[in-house]
């Protein structure tokens, strides 16, 4: 049998339903903070994965040189050459400076 309690049966629907929604929004604050964190700490693994790729690109590069420097004598030879200057017997070196950022270079002469 049905009972119909007019104005009551609609309230009590009402307020069951708006407990039920204050309570979904206190569970979607209760961890909204954590998502959050959640995205935030995503975004520093993507970065920090970054920057070991490139890290493991750049020991890559210098492990290569490494290798070149202890088992090429040409590279060694080259080495020689750029950093300390030296040259073969009757070897001419020329060497080019760039002038600093803001200065105006040498006039030319006709």
């Amino acid at each position: 049998m049905n009972v119909d309690l007019g104005i009551w049966g609609k309230l009590t629907r009402t307020i069951v339903f708006l407990l039920i929604v204050a309570g979904l929004m206190g569970v979607a604050a209760w961890y909204w903070p954590v998502v959050q964190t959640n995205e935030r700490m995503r975004k520093e693994i993507l970065r920090i994965n970054r920057e070991i790729r490139t890290d493991d690109a750049q020991a890559r590069k210098l492990k290569a040189e490494i290798d070149a420097l202890q088992h090429d004598p040409k590279t060694v030879e080259r080495q020689a050459r750029e950093s300390l200057g030296y040259a073969k017997p009757d070897e001419t070196i020329i060497r080019f400076e760039e002038s600093p950022p803001g200065t105006n270079p040498p006039p030319r002469r006709p």
